[in-house]
């Protein structure tokens, strides 16, 4: 128990779920601190729903990121792959210099408002992380290892997924880490497009200058961005034992 005590991340939670639970019954609080305010607290939608619904788009733009991302990575390393490794990583570059509203501006007619348009741009802000880390975990795998594997009479996807994988997972993590925080901050901007988030509060506070609604979705993003660091960075040091 003292030791749960000791763990940041267990505060980050409480801390958390404690705001979720505290901000609908906060008005009085925001009433004080913004009295020029009318409507100082947010309440067109519940927190925890739009917590629910930002960690849903969040988790789709990063499991397409992850999917493309590991596998083309996977593909570039193969000798097969090699005259296209440049390719990739300007097309995945190419993702992340072009503004999510401008994604969501070109999305948005395409397939409608909501929830996927958003999606699209988190995956393609979400890519690039996930490619250079499986890449740079792919090659910092001794060719000493590949030997022992080959000579152990290994084929091609075993030798891919018990050896180079396995020893390239940590740093794999480290770019799907990196990836995760990308979509936490770029996901807020997916309510511009109807899609429900934490950015909701944030969106309609700028639109209405109410800081108020500003403040309330900004602190509940900044504490999910920093409670899925902590668990991600708790998984990549996981990873990082078993690869020892």
């Amino acid at each position: 128990m003292k030791r749960l005590l000791r763990e940041p991340l267990s505060w980050l939670i409480a801390l958390f779920l404690l705001l979720l639970w505290g901000l609908p019954h906060s008005e009085a609080l925001f009433a004080w601190w913004f009295p020029r305010l009318e409507r100082p607290l947010y309440q067109q939608e519940s927190f925890w729903r739009l917590t629910l619904a930002h960690l849903w788009l969040v988790a789709s733009g990063t499991l397409l990121a992850t999917i493309v991302g590991v596998g083309g990575a996977i593909f570039a390393t193969r000798r097969a792959g090699e005259a296209f490794r440049p390719t990739l990583e300007t097309l995945a570059a190419a993702g992340q210099t072009i503004p999510p509203v401008a994604v969501l501006a070109i999305a948005v007619p395409v397939m409608g408002f909501g929830a996927t348009p958003a999606i699209v741009a988190l995956f393609l802000y979400g890519v690039l992380p996930v490619l250079q880390g499986t890449l740079a975990g792919i090659e910092s795998v001794p060719a000493s290892n590949r030997e022992i594997a080959t000579g152990l009479g290994m084929g091609p996807w075993r030798r891919l997924w018990q050896i180079e994988l396995a020893l390239a997972a940590p740093v794999m993590m480290a770019g799907i880490r990196t990836s995760v925080m990308i979509n936490i901050g770029t996901a807020a901007i997916a309510s511009t497009v109807g899609a429900a988030s934490l950015g909701s509060p944030v969106i309609i506070g700028l639109s209405g200058f109410n800081t108020a609604y500003v403040i309330q979705g900004a602190i509940l993003v900044a504490l999910l961005a920093l409670i899925c660091d902590r668990l991600l960075e708790r998984v990549q040091r996981w990873f990082t034992g078993y690869a020892e």
